[in-house]
């Protein structure tokens, strides 16, 4: 046990969740200086984690996609459930189906970010070259997996012919993810997933391994006011400076009879999120607040 005179003591809000409990539930009774004091008498630990989501981008191969012939299903899909998962998506990115043009742009993404997701061009024609793509970026050589090409003889027969047993064809380093919801199994180089470019089949592999994803989620709060943009601008700027791990956004409307602008606030850490929500809500028109959600 450890005394220390009471001014001198810095004070930092511990975290709802912190498993020191006894901190977490009497931290609100305990604001004033005068009994700060308490907390330094317990074991010392760690009061605010700061928790880094991992970090994900997607890769659209398509010449169909960026001709317009195609709309992609398949990044709407991810962003929607990497969020779920708690992954933090930073990039996007649609190249044509050229081998070097995958190549740079694996070697750069999967350098860059934790998980790295491909959608398209794992089929059997001349323009699906995902995975010589992705071989290149890691100097590999492709190379019939014997797994791979077992199950084709199973399904087709044992005198398959080498246009389907083009399909067994990998990078020598890819990893096989079996699943019993799906009948082929996934390929994964590295920390690069790869996912086939057909709506229907990336739903399904996909969510047979999203689990293996999950993280701590995200913690969002939403805040609509009548004022304009501009005129909050300065104090989403002064909040955000004072919370660097929560994430703000202002998002104006131009038909809403409701609200003019959305300020949404998101973090990994709760206690965070919500000193910075009850901070912007303090300083801003309380005649033209609308509602904190």
């Amino acid at each position: 046990m450890r005394l220390m005179a009471i001014d001198l003591i810095p004070f930092d809000p511990p975290h709802p969740s912190d498993p020191c409990s006894i901190k977490a539930k009497i931290s609100a009774a305990f604001l004033t200086p005068a009994i700060r004091l308490l907390f330094h008498l317990l074991p010392a630990v760690d009061m605010i984690a700061v928790m880094n989501a991992p970090t994900a981008a997607i890769l659209v191969i398509g010449d169909e996609i960026l001709s317009g012939k195609t709309e992609d299903q398949n990044a709407r899909l991810l962003i929607g459930e990497l969020r779920e998962l708690g992954v933090a998506l930073r990039l996007i990115v649609v190249i044509p189906d050229d081998v070097e043009e995958v190549a740079k742009a694996v070697r750069d993404l999967s350098s860059r970010f934790d998980h790295v997701f491909t959608s398209g061009g794992v089929g059997p024609t001349h323009d699906d070259v995902t995975l010589a793509g992705i071989a290149r970026a890691f100097d590999m050589q492709m190379f019939r997996h014997p797994n791979l090409e077992a199950r084709l003889k199973t399904y087709f027969g044992a005198d398959v012919d080498e246009s389907r047993l083009r399909m067994a064809d990998v990078p020598e380093a890819a990893e096989l993810i079996a699943s019993e919801e799906t009948r082929w199994p996934m390929l994964v180089v590295r920390n690069v997933f790869i996912l086939p470019g057909v709506p229907e089949l990336f739903r399904k592999k996909f969510l047979a391994i999203r689990e293996r994803f999950r993280v701590a989620p995200f913690f969002a709060r939403a805040i609509y006011t009548l004022q304009e943009e501009f005129d909050i601008a300065e104090s989403l700027r002064a909040v955000a400076d004072a919370h660097p791990q929560v994430a703000i956004g202002s998002y104006p409307s131009f038909s809403s009879q409701d609200y003019r602008v959305k300020v949404t606030l998101e973090s990994k850490d709760g206690w965070a999120l919500e000193a910075a929500a009850s901070e912007l809500i303090a300083i801003l028109d309380q005649e033209k607040f609308v509602r904190s959600e």
